[in-house]
């Protein structure tokens, strides 16, 4: 049954979680600190809302000025089980008392062996799987790319549209989008190829025949286009995250799996924000029974400190040479700390449960306004994974600046939401799996009334 247990329950904390704004926001404080940032910080880091954090814990955010925020955010999907868990913040604390770094590859240490352990046993499928660690998500996605292609002795790489797999060279070029993860750093690496998702929504048809559409241009890229016996890899995400949360059509990523096995092709399914409960599944690809043959993980992984990690069928994992996976920092001795805390929590209060109880209750607040907000033209998501897309009121045509307002909106009320989408115009919610029903009710609230308001 869906745990509906208070945030106090699930993760005690003695920040009240409750919303309180005593100032504008941002408040002077935090203006006062946004204005030192501009002055010592590259103007190339983009900022969503300019408060500056004092504490975190649960689902509130208690910024300089002494506002209390609701988190929808997670730090994009970071902080799933609390931005200050207990069984995060004690291993960590055990872990930096003993020794804050070693590297893996020069001294071993069991925290790192524990996580792969963990990892393998929790991913899609029975198999004999293997691990390997790293720092960041895009991290992840190269390095799964490195391992596709050296146990097939192919280079070509498919993507879809409206990905979004990092901003590294390779996984900028993975990226479909193009302001602002792209635009001017090319040239762009060589030998990647995409591939329309279907979009249900956006394609003005049922989701079966989105499916069949988009599956028909996947086979002939592959097959025609490309020639399946150069393709080393196709990378799916299982809900596109930045993209829009768009959430492919039953069977589209099963039959994405068939083509991939029939031709000798590695699948890799991206869970990097849709893995480790956030959607009411351990993984999201969990949905449609896709055993990926690499699964990469990272944002929830390390709560909050930087993990990532490819896990994937150990004849793959084992192709590279000695050597050629690692980083001084993978695999981080305090990040393995916190990743054992946030399994340890996943697993003790049910968090999987919580997010299905999660969605559910954003879904009775949001599904109400299709047909009523004019604005609204789709609701979406998985589990504690959801989107509403804001279109020109009349058509389909995409409104970011809805969206902006919107959000906007939501901030001077003390709610901290993120837009995203190839056209910016889709709000999306990812609250930690801790936050109580009552945060829940009260930022939905919010968001409603400003949904209304447009």
């Amino acid at each position: 049954m869906p745990d509906s247990r208070s945030a106090s329950t699930l993760a005690p904390t003695e920040i009240v979680q409750r919303r309180e704004v005593r100032t504008a926001i941002p408040g002077p404080v935090s203006q006062d600190h946004h204005a030192r940032r501009q002055r010592a910080v590259s103007s190339g880091f983009g900022i969503v809302l300019p408060v500056f954090v004092e504490r975190m814990g649960g689902g509130i955010i208690v910024d300089v000025d002494g506002n209390h925020l609701i988190d929808l955010a997670s730090g994009i999907a970071v902080t799933s089980v609390g931005a200050s868990a207990p069984d995060v913040v004690r291993r960590v604390q055990e872990q930096v008392a003993r020794f804050t770094h070693t590297c893996f590859m020069v001294t071993e240490y069991d925290g790192f062996v524990q996580v792969c352990e963990k990892l393998n046993e929790l991913t899609p499928g029975d198999h004999d799987k293997r691990t390997a660690l790293f720092s960041t998500g895009a991290e992840a996605i190269e390095n799964a790319i490195k391992i596709a292609r050296v146990a097939t002795g192919r280079t070509a790489v498919v993507t879809f549209g409206h990905a979004y797999h990092g901003r590294t060279l390779l996984t900028m070029t993975m990226t479909a989008k193009n302001a602002p993860y792209k635009d001017g750093f090319g040239p762009f690496a060589p030998e990647v190829y995409r591939a329309p998702l279907p979009y249900p929504y956006r394609w003005g048809a049922d989701p079966q025949a989105c499916a069949e559409q988009a599956y028909a241009e996947l086979e002939d890229l592959v097959l025609k286009q490309i020639g399946a016996r150069h393709t080393a890899a196709i990378v799916i995400e299982p809900i596109q995250g930045e993209g829009g949360f768009i959430v492919p059509p039953p069977g589209f990523l099963r039959s994405v799996q068939d083509l991939a096995n029939a031709h000798g092709i590695v699948l890799v399914v991206d869970e990097i924000q849709t893995g480790l409960a956030r959607t009411g599944r351990m993984f999201a690809c969990e949905y449609d029974e896709v055993v990926p043959d690499l699964i990469t993980t990272a944002k929830a992984l390390g709560g909050g400190l930087p993990l990532a990690a490819v896990t994937g069928r150990a004849e793959l994992m084992d192709a590279v040479h000695a050597g050629g996976l690692g980083g001084t920092y993978a695999g981080n001795p305090l990040a393995c700390a916190a990743a054992l805390g946030v399994f340890e929590t996943i697993e003790r209060d049910n968090l999987v449960a919580r997010a299905v109880a999660i969605g559910e209750r954003i879904r009775g607040h949001l599904d109400p306004l299709l047909g009523q907000v004019a604005a609204v033209g789709e609701v979406r998501g998985r589990g504690a994974m959801q989107a509403i897309e804001f279109v020109v009121p009349g058509s389909k045509e995409p409104d970011a600046q809805a969206a902006a307002t919107v959000s906007a909106a939501c901030h001077r009320e003390g709610v901290l939401t993120l837009t995203c989408g190839t056209y910016g115009n889709v709000i999306r919610m990812l609250p930690p799996l801790v936050t109580g029903d009552e945060l829940i009710d009260d930022a939905m609230g919010v968001l409603v009334t400003a949904c209304r308001g447009l």
